[in-house]
């Protein structure tokens, strides 16, 4: 494990759940990894032009941006650790938290951390089961993970193959975590087009997923239009090897965006990307690649949308979702580029591969999404930085709307959006680039905020943990969560210590 520490200020198919007996997952715990990474598990790389690779190098050596892997962040951030990867070589992906533990996902299969010292988290266990992108959430003795590739089997032994294969599977895993150290594959359960990503609709006796999945896709011919909504499967949470697929809830019978050539270079929906939802108030915000919804989950069997906005200027891919603390404002984020590419210089423009700011105005059924403003980090990247916004939450202090936010090789982002016209950034961190010629995969996939720190999990470089400290902030170190998966929002100030 390593720390640094340079502050600088910068310039510028469907089924039902599979028995537990024809599941695998291999622990791993020492020597070199096992894993063999399949298509899209390794970040893409892209040789840039001889001119752009000298304007780089001349922003480096003017230190207008920050050199090849240097770290540099504002002054109230503190990089307390480094985790690099280990025996999971994949790509890493997103993150959950429970006690004094972190899941992080890895195109591999996932890794727990003991993270009860910040400043020196240790790894606890490695799972290997490979299938893009390991979304991951955890509740209770339960671990979920997303698989979005077509597999040979639900197995943790699976290789990749043809989605035209008939056998191929794709869907969501169950583990019992109820022994960290030995985690155990216990049910699979095929959903239509696979489990890009997930979301925990947690109950007494049941835990609900809404599976986030979209097409058509040339990687899975098998998953075409219409594709118009979400599977949700049910996991008793006594019984897990008993989860089962309920069914496909349409949430768009009018078909939702057209995209191109209707609405040249935005994407048609053909399901969602991402869902957050605020159990404490029935809500959830779908960010479903050319739609951003609104939606009733009163009854978790049957969500239903009250509102649904497009932004066929701006946004290009509706990506993911965060509630503001009273649920009167939702953030949507525009995966411009799909995470790959150089998006956040003077070319783009501030206005896209941004987040948007919407009010949520008026009551019950008759709710509305009102846009108020786009947030873009301040600071421009090089054109070997695949850089645009994507998954954050909130920081929890009472009256006040604070975000923190990956941006890819843009970093890691803290913002203030309490006035929702005129959101500002408060601090930052990030690397510089990992080329200065070639635009190299990176970045943080995650930034999310837990019991007093900042967890980042880079795509390369590995588990980041940071600390803020700033006086807008620092009354969020006084909320102490026993739980937290970002896309399941609690109520800050009803569910937790203080």
């Amino acid at each position: 494990m390593t720390s640094l520490h340079t502050t600088r200020v910068r310039r510028r198919r469907l089924g039902v759940a599979a028995a537990a007996a024809g599941l695998f997952a291999t622990l791993l715990t020492a020597g070199p990894a096992l894993a063999t990474p399949g298509p899209g598990d390794a970040p893409a790389t892209e040789k840039i032009s001889g001119s752009q690779a000298a304007e780089v190098k001349a922003a480096i050596a003017q230190g207008e941006i920050p050199g090849v892997d240097e770290i540099v962040h504002s002054p109230t951030i503190s990089h307390l650790a480094n985790v690099p990867k280990d025996q999971l070589t994949g790509t890493n992906s997103d993150i959950a938290f429970q006690g004094k533990y972190a899941f992080a996902g890895n195109y591999d299969g996932f890794r727990i951390f003991d993270i009860s010292n910040p400043k020196s988290p240790k790894t606890v266990a490695q799972v290997l089961c490979p299938g893009s992108q390991n979304d991951i959430s955890v509740s209770g003795n339960l671990l979920f993970l997303s698989t979005d590739s077509s597999r040979s089997d639900n197995s943790c032994n699976s290789v990749p193959q043809s989605a035209t294969i008939k056998e191929s599977w794709e869907g969501m895993k169950v583990f019992d975590i109820s022994d960290k150290r030995n985690p155990k594959y216990v049910a699979a359960v095929e959903t239509a087009c696979g489990s890009h990503t997930h979301t925990l609709v947690p109950k007494a006796k049941d835990v609900y997923i809404y599976v986030s999945s979209y097409g058509p896709s040339p990687t899975f011919p098998d998953c075409q239009p219409p594709h118009d909504g979400i599977s949700i499967v049910k996991v008793p949470r006594k019984a897990p090897e008993k989860a089962e697929l309920l069914k496909f809830q349409v949430l768009f019978p009018d078909g939702g965006n057209p995209g191109g050539p209707t609405n040249p270079g935005v994407s048609a929906t053909s399901g969602c990307h991402d869902i957050t939802v605020l159990p404490s108030k029935d809500l959830a915000a779908g960010a479903c690649m050319g739609d951003g919804i609104l939606m009733d989950i009163k009854n978790p069997e049957r969500p239903r949308v009250i509102d649904q906005v497009q932004d066929n200027v701006n946004f290009a891919f509706w990506h993911s979702a965060t509630f503001n603390q009273k649920a009167d404002k939702v953030v949507f984020t525009d995966e411009l580029g799909g995470g790959g590419a150089a998006t956040c210089n003077e070319k783009i423009g501030p206005d896209r591969g941004a987040d948007g700011i919407y009010d949520i105005v008026g009551k019950g059924d008759q709710r509305k999404l009102v846009f108020r403003s786009y947030y873009k980090i301040p600071r421009h990247q090089a054109d070997t930085e695949n850089c645009v916004a994507h998954n954050g939450s909130l920081i929890p202090v009472k009256g006040r709307d604070i975000m923190v936010q990956a941006w890819y090789q843009g970093g890691v982002s803290v913002w203030d959006f309490t006035d929702s016209a005129k959101p500002k950034e408060i601090a930052y961190f990030e690397r510089g680039p990992l080329s200065a010629d070639t635009l190299i995969g990176g970045g943080s996939w995650s930034a999310y905020y837990y019991n007093g720190h900042i967890y980042s999990n880079d795509l390369v470089k590995g588990l980041d943990v940071l600390r803020l400290d700033d006086r807008l902030t620092d009354p969020a170190k006084k909320v102490r969560m026993d739980e937290l998966n970002v896309q399941t929002q609690p109520d800050y100030f009803a569910d937790f210590r203080h």
